[in-house]
């Protein structure tokens, strides 16, 4: 599906935009070079300018069939017809203030043209009783214009010069025409037309689709004669326009003015005059302003409507809202403007203002089926139902301080309501034993109100005038009420209820959805009498309420220093009238109003490639808090408390467990960083890198980074210490997998265990029972042994795909990636395995945290062991290390801020050094920062090529005094070279074929050679012999060389060359 510009007469085309879905509608927009087209798959209207560029949606939700479009270019209004919500709707051009315009005795309204000189709007009906009819543009003075001989009036169009209008006839197969002043002429062409489907006219001729000979045909205006194919072989063509400013005369007057006509949102035009109207559900203040007082909210899975009870039309609305997947739950907060929502696919609580704007996601961690929602606007508290997890929460209606309420007893949890002025609560669960429950609204005092005669007990009301409880039955189909305290139980409505839903009050009457009838209707809420039906034909009926601003409000005790508590303040029923709370994981106080400084005691925090999360192991439930770390996470694998690891960004990070002071530790030179360790004891981090085949210690703000272990690793895995013996331990996923032991130093390697492993992923130590476990996904098995890895036993099989393990007290916790669980189980049995949490994809690694237990003696504790650099455990002693690369001194304690003897090369956006001191050959990262092309150094100096600049800049090797040398006249400079006894620095470029010197700090610069070069590239000096060579890249590639002052040139190799790069001199052996 595309749509096309075509020249009349010619049979070339010109391709505005393809690839879309299926455009039915068509109008354009000339002054501001605009085309607005329908699609009826996707049920969009969209635009885009005319030359196919910036393709916006215009109007996204509420269309079902929008089969005709047409542009107010004067007015600057959009116009459409929609056959399957029978409506003729107006909005600006970007979809903003969107109005239904005509709605009643309308079925299938297709066709639609405008004649904004004249503020009238022309349309065909395609229904029962199919018509021709044309009113105001504002939606007055409705007449019809035919209603005879009709049958599939499609196409429709203004011949605004002649003041007449053309239409097609897809059934009768004719194109008719008629004065605008209402009189019909008959038929003009009644010849060859199978299936015209759209119509245009322009100066003396029309231009019309047919379907069925798939062709844009064209005749006289006047005689119908002369009939031509402009163009065939089309695929369904459907509407047409002709592109040319006749087509939308500038001269027309704009009624509204350049103020709007001073109206506060739609100025439609009306005959000679202009009206002022209102977007759908507002009412009209006065003669200008628009207003919006109550409205019925209610949700439709896919999106959220509201009916205005402002005005007489009760037409549903859609609010202009992204990404809703499955909306059940709604409430509505009229203090702030916000609605809420519950979406049971995303697992999200959700809101924004009721006008759309200002969406965001409130809560969206830790959700399965939040199928019931409750605001206390009082306290501004938010309250939900989870039928997943079987839980009732809080927090604030921010999202923040979240906390379960209860937990216990709970089935299957459904709706809930609050009633803030008695503290009280109230919830339905459909469980095995269904019932209505209610507790105040911190939890206190819970009592079962109704268990008897219930099945599916859905949605919840309170009356707070009358003090009574409504709720409907989808089972037994009724709707009932009773007294807050389940007394007085009496049936309103027990017939013709098919599955009853969403329930909501106001004033006299009752309002409920209906799932299988398809519609909202009411009653008399103390009868049950008077039932009217709101709206219909709307599938997937949810959640209903009213939205008003007349909420009764009083002063509560949270209202004065918000109850005298440090976290949250909740409602209870009298006497106590409130009390204190704390988000999850924190517990209260004795004074019963602070809560505890930082996080549990005990708690498990866990990675879930995105987020990092904390369950409190110190409240009797098991729930999981995101921490509030506030930086992007892609793919967190490994955590160690002090630290977390993100293999994605390829960098290790630390935070406080409260998410602040987070800063980035490691973030060179690291690969598939799968495993990390941290040593809480001698204050260091450890990891391994599969990637890299390594593993490394640092301190743990990162300094002092030493690498262990390098040789015969394959895939190394995960890693686990035990300071006060001096050991680590690390499994190795490689082909032949095993689990292996060495000092926290590297030394006294030995393979523990190598037979029957496969995927060794998690380890852990429990050094109170002097064992060690793992857990293999490949042989699906959590294992134990001592710590010398005999007396091997199996714990639990079968186990999924486990990951991560840790310990803590009597037990062992792991992840599942296929369970996208945490269990639980006892360490020394395996036995008891209970699931901790559940439905939580991308589980990665877990560890325990027990803030009771003593961290236990440092064995480098005093004086860092006599150190100057790393001091690291070892059995029963301590050894003194150096970072990578750097040698021990003879001392056996002290070490040098750099290798002897080593490597420098740059990769554009580093410089590295490898050292040729010892063995590992590791390339360790300069600490540049803010580079981004470095092409050459010599020393220690370096040529930078940023963003903006190409600079010659200094910098000391472990990254301090950085500093400009040359910043101008600098072109394309490839070669560096320093001459470190006169202390001098050379350099070629490329660009301007040039070899430049300078002293060291840039002063003195001058042209040493600009002659006979082409394109000189490498450069190296021979101080004491007075030498200065190069290569040269051009034409005839060749090296030279040449005196340190530039003079005596001589070529030496010009044969056998093509791209000579890199050049350097043995000053030994003078090559």
């Amino acid at each position: 599906i595309d749509i096309r510009q075509v020249l009349p007469h010619r049979s070339e085309y010109t391709l505005l935009l393809n690839n879309l879905e299926n455009a039915i509608a068509l109008d354009f927009h000339h002054g501001k070079e605009l085309v607005f087209w329908s699609d009826v798959t996707l049920d969009r209207i969209m635009r885009a300018s005319l030359n196919g560029s910036n393709v916006e949606e215009v109007v996204s939700t509420g269309l079902e069939s929008p089969g005709g479009l047409a542009i107010d270019w004067i007015h600057n209004k959009l116009y459409w017809t929609d056959s399957g919500t029978s409506r003729i709707e107006v909005a600006n051009l970007d979809g903003s203030q969107r109005k239904v315009l005509l709605w009643q005795r309308m079925e299938k309204p297709r066709a639609i043209a405008l004649h904004p000189m004249e503020g009238k709007i022309y349309w065909t009906d395609w229904g029962n009783m199919p018509c021709i009819e044309y009113a105001n543009m504002d939606g007055s003075n409705r007449k019809i214009i035919a209603d005879t001989h009709l049958f599939w009036p499609n196409g429709l169009t203004i011949d605004y010069a002649s003041h007449r209008m053309y239409w097609v006839d897809a059934k009768h197969h004719v194109i008719e025409r008629a004065d605008l002043d209402i009189y019909r002429q008959g038929v003009l062409y009644a010849y060859s037309l199978p299936h015209p489907f759209a119509i245009t006219v322009f100066e003396d001729s029309l231009y019309w689709t047919d379907w069925h000979t798939k062709s844009i045909n064209s005749a006289n205006k006047f005689t119908g004669k002369n009939q031509e194919v402009i163009r065939n072989k089309l695929h369904f063509p459907m509407d047409i326009h002709t592109l040319h400013p006749q087509r939308q005369p500038a001269g027309g007057r704009n009624r509204c003015g350049s103020n709007n006509g001073g109206c506060s949102h739609l100025c439609l035009p009306s005959n000679k005059t202009y009206t002022c109207a209102c977007p759908t559900g507002f009412k009209k203040v006065d003669h200008y302003n628009c207003g919006l007082d109550k409205f019925l909210l209610f949700a439709r899975r896919t999106d959220i409507r509201r009916i205005s009870f402002d005005t007489e039309d009760k037409l549903d609305d859609v609010i202009p809202l992204a990404d809703i997947r499955n909306a059940v739950a709604l409430d509505w907060d009229s203090s702030e403007r916000y609605i809420y929502w519950t979406d049971v696919t995303t697992d999200s609580i959700n809101r924004a203002k009721w006008d759309g704007s200002k969406q965001e996601v409130v809560v969206d961690t830790s959700l399965e089926s939040p199928a019931g929602l409750a605001i206390d606007w009082l306290t501004h508290k938010l309250y939900w139902t989870d039928a997943g997890t079987d839980r009732i929460e809080v927090s604030n209606t921010d999202g923040s301080m979240r906390t379960v309420l209860i937990w216990e007893n709970l089935d299957r949890p459904r709706d809930i309501v609050v009633d803030p002025i008695g503290g009280l609560m109230y919830w339905t669960d459909w469980g095995a034993n269904p019932k209505i429950e209610r507790a105040g609204m911190d939890a206190s005092n819970r009592m079962v109100i109704i268990s008897t005669n219930l099945t599916w007990p859905n949605g919840l009301a309170i009356d707070y005038s009358t003090e009574r409880l409504y709720w409907a039955d989808a089972s037994i189909k009724t709707i009932e009420y009773g007294n807050f305290d389940g007394s007085g139980r009496q049936v309103l409505i027990g017939s013709q209820l098919p599955h009853p839903f969403g329930l909501t009050l106001h004033e006299d009457r009752i309002y409920w959805t209906d799932w299988q009838s398809k519609s909202i209707q009411s009653a008399d809420k103390l009868t049950g009498l008077d039932r009217r039906t709101l709206a219909e034909n709307l599938e997937n009926l949810m959640d209903i309420h009213m939205f008003h601003n007349h909420r009764t409000t009083v002063q509560t005790p949270c209202s004065v220093n918000n109850g005298g508590c440090s976290h949250l303040c909740l409602l209870a029923p009298s006497p106590k009238a409130s009390s204190c709370a704390c988000p999850t994981g924190i517990n209260l106080q004795a004074d019963s109003k602070t809560c505890t400084h930082g996080n549990a005691d005990n708690f498990l925090v866990f990675a879930r490639r995105t987020d990092v999360r904390m369950i409190s192991l110190d409240i009797p439930y098991f729930a999981d808090v995101v921490l509030p770390v506030s930086v992007s996470m892609k793919n967190t694998i490994a955590i160690g408390v002090d630290a977390v690891e993100d293999s994605t960004l390829k960098k290790i990070s630390r935070a406080n467990i409260n998410g602040t002071e987070h800063e980035d530790i490691i973030s060179t030179g690291l690969m598939t960083t799968d495993g990390l360790a941290v040593d809480s004891v001698g204050r260091k981090i450890y990891w391994t890198d599969t990637g890299t085949n390594r593993i490394e210690v640092a301190n743990l703000n990162g300094s002092m980074r030493k690498v262990l272990v390098w040789q015969n690793l394959d895939s190394p895995r995960a890693i686990a210490l035990f300071h006060e013996m001096g050991y680590m331990y690390w499994t190795d996923w490689g082909e032949h997998a095993k689990l292996e032991r060495s000092s926290m130093d590297g030394s006294d390697r030995v393979v523990l265990i190598n037979n029957n492993l496969g995927w060794p992923n998690g380890l852990a130590i429990d050094k109170a029972g002097s064992q060690l476990l793992w857990a293999d996904a490949h042989t699906e098995r959590i294992e134990a042994s001592d710590l010398n890895g005999s007396n091997r036993r199996t714990l639990v099989s079968p186990v999924q795909h486990p990951y991560g393990l840790t310990l803590l007290g009597p037990h062992m916790y792991w992840t599942d990636w296929q369970s996208r669980s945490i269990h639980r189980a006892d360490k020394d049995t395996g036995a008891n395995t209970i699931t901790v949490r559940s439905n939580l994809p991308g589980l990665m690694d877990i560890q325990a945290v027990d803030r009771a237990r003593a961290l236990g003696f440092n064995k480098c504790g005093r004086r860092n062991g006599g150190c100057s650099h790393l001091c690291l455990p070892r059995h029963n002693v301590t050894s003194c290390a150096c970072p990578t690369g750097i040698l021990l001194r003879s001392d056996g304690r002290s070490c040098d801020n750099l290798p002897e003897t080593y490597l420098l090369f740059s990769n554009r956006v580093s410089v590295r050094r490898i050292s040729l001191d010892t063995n590992d050959h590791t390339d360790v990262y300069v600490p540049l920062f803010y580079i981004y092309n470095i092409i050459i150094y010599n020393y220690y100096y370096f040529f930078f090529l940023t963003k903006y600049f190409i600079l010659f800049r200094r910098v000391n090797l472990d990254g301090s005094n950085m500093e400009t040398v040359i910043s101008q006249g600098l072109k394309t400079t490839d070669g560096l070279a320093v001459d470190w006894v006169a202390r001098n620095m050379y350099w070629t470029d490329t660009g301007r074929n040039t070899i430049e010197v300078a002293h060291l700090d840039g002063t003195s610069r001058k042209v040493l050679v600009n002659n006979s070069l082409d394109e000189p590239r490498a450069i190296a000096v021979f101080p004491s012999k007075g030498f200065l060579f190069w290569t040269d890249w051009g034409h005839i590639a060749k090296i030279e060389r040449a005196y340190l002052d530039g003079t005596d040139r001589k070529v030496l190799i010009n044969t056998d060359l093509g791209w000579p790069n890199g050049l350097t001199l043995d000053y030994d052996t003078r090559r």
